[in-house]
């Protein structure tokens, strides 16, 4: 009887243990829009978050509310709805080869690089290629660089890469013969 309570007493209170999410997300930029209606201006948010798994898997979202944290909570919501798996090479170390992006007057340029350069981008750029797993990488933005249209230029480059197997497969040719 002893026992029984001695048991008892040593057990620990259930915890629910936390749930792993599936991907990482950075709030790329929050904006704080406003609308103009007959009492006056009607403050708003709008929040870019990316998110990723570090393996390839990289999407992103917007979203709009009136507070902060709802923005941010449906721009995230979004951004996992719209994820899609990226072209890397040598073990998710870099891009395949060089690629451009495009959106509106903002151009992104990727290139692949050594091992050891790092990730040598800048704001927007960096978060959507350290969230896909990329470690070795060089960019440069021309053109505006609003953040926004970096980032859709950057998947936009993203998406146009193509390995070389790929190539191989869609040409009806050998690895050897493209290389």
């Amino acid at each position: 009887m002893a026992e029984e309570n001695k048991q008892q007493r040593e057990r620990k209170p259930f915890r629910k243990p936390r749930e792993q999410k599936e991907f990482d997300d950075v709030v790329v930029s929050i904006n704080r829009v406003s609308k103009t209606v007959k009492g006056g201006r009607r403050m708003r948010f709008a929040a870019l978050v990316v998110v990723g798994d570090h393996k390839g898997r990289i999407g992103f979202g917007m979203g709009k509310a009136a507070e902060v944290p709802d923005a941010i909570k449906k721009a995230n919501e979004a951004a996992t709805k719209n994820v899609f798996r990226v072209q890397l090479v040598e073990n998710n170390r870099t891009v395949p080869s060089d690629a451009i992006g495009k959106k509106g007057s903002t151009s992104v340029v990727l290139k692949p690089a050594a091992p050891g350069t790092g990730v040598i981008a800048g704001g927007a750029v960096r978060s959507i290629l350290e969230l896909a797993g990329v470690s070795d990488v060089l960019s440069k933005v021309i053109g505006s660089r609003t953040s926004v249209n970096v980032v859709y230029a950057t998947l936009d480059a993203l998406q146009s890469m193509r390995t070389v197997e790929d190539v191989a497969k869609l040409r009806d040719k050998k690895i050897s013969e493209i290389r």
